[in-house]
C-alpha cells in the first residue's frame, strides 16, 4: 500500500465521511454535472501531495490535468501572487502591467522564435486566438478563401467551439454539431495523409507534439521534421499546441525542442500559471502584426496576478534547474512501467510517452477501477479512456513516490490477472 502519512483506513468509507461534511453532497446538488466527480474533497496541498477533508494524504500523479509542474501551492508562486494582489489585480488591458510585460519578455527569451505574446485565460481560449491569428495572417497575405486548418485524429484542443471543431474526436464532437467550418483532419505520423488533406484553402496545421487527452500518442521525429518542411514549402503556418507538453513535461522546456524544429505559432497554458488560470499565444513579429486593435482581446487575459504567478513559475524553473532535474524521475517512472509491462503481458498492452508524460494502456477496461482503488491507497490517478491511465505528476515527484505507485500497480495487476480481469473485452 502507498505511503499515505496518516492512515487511509477511512478512505473506504469516504462517501459517508463527505456526506457528513456536506461538501460532496452540496456540490452534487448545486454544480452542473459536467464531470465524473471522484468521492473525495481535497482541503490542502503541497508540491506533489494532497490532503482531503478527513486528513488523509495522497500523492498526485495528475498535477490537476498537468497544471502544476512546479507542484501544488509552491511557496515561491504563492509569495508572488500575494505580493501582486496586495497591489493591483486587474488594471485592464488598455494599460500595461509590470508582471504582464515581464512574463511576455521571459517567454519570448525562453522560446527564441517568439517576439510577441498574447495572454488569454486558458488553453482553449488561447487555441481560439491562435486560430484567429492564423486565419487573419493568411487572409491578409493571400485571400479570404485561405482559412482552413488541419488538425489530427485523436487530438484534443479544448471544449470551446473553435477548439472543439479542431478536436478530431467524434465522441466529443457529435453532441454539439454542427461544428464550425474550416477544419480538416489528417492521420498522426502519416505525412502522405497530411499532403492529401492540404488544398488551396489550407492556412495552417495545428498539432500536439504528444496527444495528451488522446492517450499519450507521441509524434515521430521524422514526421515532425517532414511536417515543418512541408509547411515552409507551402507557406502554411505550423501551430504547436504545447498546453500539456510545455514547461519541462517532456524533459525540455518545450516539446518542440526534442524535434529540432521551430513553430510559427505556439500555444501554452496549464503549468505556466502554477495553478492560476492563464494561457498564451507566442509568435514572431511578422505573423503577430496580423493582430491590430479591435481584432482580438480578452477582459481577464494577462491578469496581473496570473502573470505574476507565471513569472514566479519561470523563475522557479531556472533557480532550481527543474527541467534537468525532472529527467531522472521521468526515466525512472518509465523503467518501472516497462517492468510492469514485461511482468503482466496479459494485462498491459503498451507503455508510451516521453519524460513525465506517460501512459499505460491495458487489454481490458480496468482504468476506472484503478483510479478508484488508487484513491483508497492514497494515489491520485487519471484515466483518459476505459483502457488507459495517464501519468502527469508534478516534476518534483521523487523515487519513493514512484516506488509507491509501482507497488500499488504491481499488487493490483497481480490480483486482476488472478481474477481474470486481464481478459480483453
Amino acid at each position: 500500500m502507498a505511503d499515505s502519512g496518516k492512515s487511509n483506513s477511512k478512505n473506504k468509507n469516504i462517501n459517508n465521511n463527505l456526506k457528513n461534511t456536506g461538501i460532496y453532497e452540496e456540490g452534487m446538488k448545486f454544480l452542473m454535472n459536467t464531470y465524473s466527480r471522484q468521492p473525495v474533497v481535497f482541503e490542502k496541498a503541497k508540491m506533489q501531495y494532497l490532503w482531503d477533508v478527513e486528513g488523509n494524504k495522497y500523492t498526485d500523479f495528475t498535477s490537476g490535468y498537468g497544471c502544476l509542474n512546479v507542484g501544488h501551492s509552491n511557496s515561491e508562486v504563492i509569495a508572488a501572487i500575494k505580493n501582486q494582489v496586495s497591489k493591483i489585480i486587474q488594471p485592464s488591458n488598455i494599460y500595461f502591467s509590470e508582471s504582464q510585460v515581464l512574463l511576455a519578455k521571459l517567454l519570448c527569451n525562453l522560446t527564441g522564435f517568439g517576439k510577441k505574446v498574447f495572454f488569454a485565460n486558458s488553453g482553449a481560449e488561447a487555441i481560439e486566438g491562435a486560430i484567429k491569428l492564423a486565419r487573419k495572417y493568411s487572409t491578409d497575405k493571400y485571400n479570404k478563401e485561405r482559412y482552413e486548418i488541419i488538425s489530427f485524429y485523436n487530438s484534443f484542443h479544448g471544449r470551446t467551439f473553435g477548439a472543439l471543431s479542431a478536436t478530431a474526436q467524434t465522441k466529443k464532437q457529435s453532441l454539439f454539431e454542427p461544428l464550425l467550418q474550416g477544419f480538416r483532419h489528417a492521420a498522426l505520423n502519416d505525412i502522405s495523409s497530411v499532403e492529401n488533406t492540404i488544398n488551396e484553402k489550407t492556412c495552417a496545421i495545428l498539432i500536439e507534439p504528444i496527444q495528451g487527452e488522446g492517450g499519450i500518442n507521441v509524434t515521430d521525429k521524422k514526421f515532425m521534421n517532414e511536417l515543418r518542411n512541408l509547411c515552409t514549402k507551402k507557406d502554411i503556418l505550423l501551430i504547436l499546441d504545447e498546453i500539456q507538453t510545455g514547461f519541462g513535461r517532456t524533459g525540455a522546456y518545450f516539446a518542440y525542442e526534442n524535434y529540432d524544429i521551430v513553430p510559427d505559432i505556439m500555444v501554452v497554458a496549464k503549468s505556466l500559471g502554477g495553478g492560476m488560470p492563464i494561457g498564451a499565444i507566442i509568435s514572431n513579429d511578422e505573423i503577430s502584426k496580423a493582430f491590430v486593435p479591435g481584432t482580438h482581446g480578452s477582459t481577464f487575459g494577462g491578469n496581473a496576478a496570473s502573470c505574476a504567478a507565471g513569472v514566479a513559475v519561470l523563475n522557479y524553473f531556472k533557480k532550481h534547474n527543474l527541467v534537468e532535474k525532472s529527467k531522472k524521475p521521468g526515466r525512472y517512472l518509465l523503467s518501472c512501467l516497462k517492468q510492469l509491462e514485461e511482468k503482466y503481458k496479459k494485462s498491459v498492452k503498451e507503455i508510451r510517452g516521453i519524460g513525465l508524460m506517460l501512459a499505460i494502456e491495458f487489454n481490458s477496461p480496468v482504468a476506472g477501477e484503478l483510479v478508484k482503488l488508487g484513491l483508497e491507497n492514497g494515489l491520485v490517478l487519471n484515466k483518459v479512456s476505459d483502457f488507459t491511465l495517464r501519468f502527469l505528476p508534478p516534476l518534483v515527484i521523487n523515487k519513493k513516490d514512484i516506488d509507491n505507485l509501482t507497488l500499488f500497480l504491481d499488487k493490483t495487476l497481480k490480483g486482476f490477472e488472478k481474477n481474470g480481469k486481464d481478459e480483453k473485452k
